[in-house]
Order: C-alpha cells, then sequence, then structure tokens
C-alpha cells in the first residue's frame, strides 16, 4: 500500500478516531511530452535564474540560482515581497492540518456536482479506530447524509466531504481480489468498510453560472419531439460502466508516434463532412435517431439469438457426434457384411 497522502483525526463533536488518507487516483496516460530543441533534437531545461540578471544582461546566460537559496515570497506591494522559509510555513497555526472538525451534515444529495473536486480513500488508522469509524460509517448510510468538515494540505485549507464508499468501490474491490490467486481471507469481508473525502470548491471558485445562461432564450418545446427525445434517451440509458471510457486522444498519440517510427503515413482526421446549406428539422432527426437505435437494437439482439443458438447447437452436437461415434463403430464394420458383393452384382 502507498504512503498515506494525510494523517489526522476526524472529529465530530466528543467523538475522534484516527484516520489517513489516500489519493483515490492515478495519471493513467503513458504519453509524456518533452521540449526538445528543433534544430539539434537534444531535449531543452529549464533553469532558476534571477530576474534581475536577465534584465541586467538579457544577452548574456544567467548564473543559476540553486535550490536550496530559493524561498517562498509574498507580493504585498508591486515588486516588493516578504519572504517565507519552508520551516515558518511548515508550523502555521492551522488546526485542520491534523484534525478534520466536522461542521455539519447535509444531505448526500445536496451538494452540487460542481463543487467536488477530487476524491481520497479514508481508512482507520489502526485496529484501536476501526469500531468508532465503523459505527460513524454506518450512521451515515443509515441517515443518508454526509459530513462537513476542513482539511489543510497542499498550501491551502481545503472544504472536504466525507461519505461512505460508494458500491461500485466495493464491486470493482471485490472483482479484483478474486482474480487474484493470493488474495486475503478477509478481503471480500472488508472490501465497502471504507470511506470516502472528497475535497470541495469554494463557491467563489465556481463562476457565476447566469453570465452564460441569461443569452439562452426560451422556445415551446414540440410536445411530439419531446416524446421522441424522452424515447431516445430511454433506448440510449445503460448502468455506467466506466471501463467502456477510454482515452482517445492518447490512443490518437500513441497511433503518430508509431506511424513516425515505422516512417508510415501520418494518420490525419478526416475532413468534417459538408452541410451544403441543409438545414435538418429536429423532429427528422429525433425520428431518425430513434429509427436508428431501433435497427441497431434489432442487429444485436440477432446476433446474440444467433450466437446463443449456435453455442446451444455446439453444446448439442458436441457430445451426440461422440456419442454416435463410439456406438456406430460395429455398426460401420457389420454394413458391408449386409451388403456383399454377390447382392450386388445380382
Amino acid at each position: 500500500m502507498a504512503r498515506p497522502y494525510w494523517s489526522g483525526k476526524i472529529q465530530i463533536s466528543l467523538v475522534s478516531f484516527g484516520v489517513k488518507l489516500f489519493v483515490a487516483t492515478e495519471a493513467a496516460s503513458d504519453i509524456h511530452f518533452h521540449q526538445i530543441d528543433r534544430r539539434t533534437g537534444e531535449r531543452v531545461r529549464h533553469q532558476n535564474v534571477a530576474s534581475s540578471a536577465i534584465e541586467r544582461n538579457p544577452d548574456e546566460a544567467a548564473d543559476p540560482v540553486h535550490k536550496s537559496d530559493i524561498v517562498k515570497g509574498y507580493e504585498y506591494s508591486h515588486g516588493r515581497y516578504v519572504t517565507i522559509e519552508p520551516d515558518e510555513l511548515a508550523h502555521l497555526r492551522v488546526p485542520s492540518k491534523r484534525t478534520m472538525d466536522v461542521a455539519q451534515f447535509v444531505d448526500i444529495d445536496s451538494i452540487d456536482p460542481a463543487f467536488f473536486e477530487k476524491p481520497y480513500f479514508v481508512v482507520p488508522e489502526d485496529d484501536t479506530q476501526a469500531e468508532a469509524f465503523l459505527t460513524i460509517r454506518q450512521a451515515l448510510i443509515d441517515t443518508n447524509k454526509i459530513a462537513l468538515s476542513r482539511i489543510a494540505f497542499g498550501g491551502r485549507e481545503h472544504v472536504i466531504a466525507i461519505a461512505p464508499a460508494p458500491a461500485h468501490l466495493s464491486e470493482k474491490s471485490t472483482k479484483s481480489t478474486k482474480s487474484t490467486k493470493s488474495k486475503s481471507p478477509k478481503s471480500d469481508a472488508t472490501a465497502h468498510l471504507g470511506l470516502m473525502a472528497y475535497t470541495l470548491r469554494y463557491a467563489a471558485e465556481l463562476r457565476d453560472p447566469a453570465v452564460y445562461f441569461e443569452s439562452i432564450k426560451p422556445h415551446t418545446i414540440n410536445a411530439d419531439s419531446l416524446a421522441l427525445a424522452k424515447e431516445l434517451i430511454q433506448r440510449k440509458t445503460a448502468a455506467f460502466d466506466p471501463t467502456k471510457f477510454t482515452d482517445g486522444y492518447e490512443a490518437a498519440v500513441k497511433e503518430l508516434v508509431d506511424a513516425k517510427l515505422k516512417h508510415a503515413p501520418i494518420p490525419r482526421e478526416e475532413p468534417a463532412p459538408r452541410s451544403h446549406g441543409k438545414v435538418i428539422h429536429l423532429m427528422d432527426a429525433l425520428r431518425k435517431s430513434v429509427n436508428d437505435t431501433k435497427t441497431s437494437d434489432t442487429k444485436t439482439s440477432a446476433t446474440k439469438r444467433t450466437d446463443a443458438a449456435a453455442s446451444k447447437s455446439a453444446s448439442r452436437k458436441g457430445p451426440t457426434l461422440i456419442k454416435s461415434a463410439t456406438k456406430s463403430t460395429p455398426h460401420r464394420e457389420a454394413k458391408p457384411t449386409r451388403t456383399s458383393p454377390k447382392r450386388k452384382t445380382a
């Protein structure tokens, strides 16, 4: 297991228990670019230099500033800074650096998804903290609530929401452990016992939607168009499976790199089809879309029926052929005896 990103405790009135936070996401992309000098093909590296040295001699290379000589600076007026040492930041007087003091509980569906920022896994600090951890977790489930608190890390204090881990994480964990030969006997039983913590954006960080939505003018919605739109949505509704979504940009970059290495033609995007000024009526577009989904569903159902029939036929024929092969051997040997050459001549 990776090292915890944050360790501390959750405080709810007089109840407290130690927890550890682990980052729940990772960079899955295998594509990494470097800056290259077009003329030489060599990698470009950046150095920290004093801005005043560049201003004095813009045509000469400035001496690099060593990392140990760099401190943070707060600009309190134009061009004037207060320097702050790393040790001073490490000992800031911020209670939420070590304790998430729960301020309130809210309904689990009451927070606008736009506020959610980054997820973390929350686990008890050790076995002695598990009883309080699991009790609060179950209470959150039974009341359908999430806890709101504050936490300080990464150079700022965040609003954070604490909630039971969703069921799909349990299913994913259970599936992955079932496919592992060396799984722990307790893995399935404990897969669903975690909490999640989500850092939230502050209200000031979200732009005013009215600025962007006020230009949308109301229109009378046609009842038939609405019915077709609902049918289209219904036909394309399915359970969310995150494994079906992959990074198409990453795949395209890999295709480009592979073509360059093989000196093959460079793949390029297809030109967008010309509309020729033809305006498609909304009703016609909806009707055609619904018909297309019906055709697609029919083809998919037919394919499934064909595959099922072929599988059933294969499973039925398999035992029959084996059975008939074992029993037909004596009959085949006896058949020439019954049909003698004399009988054929006669």
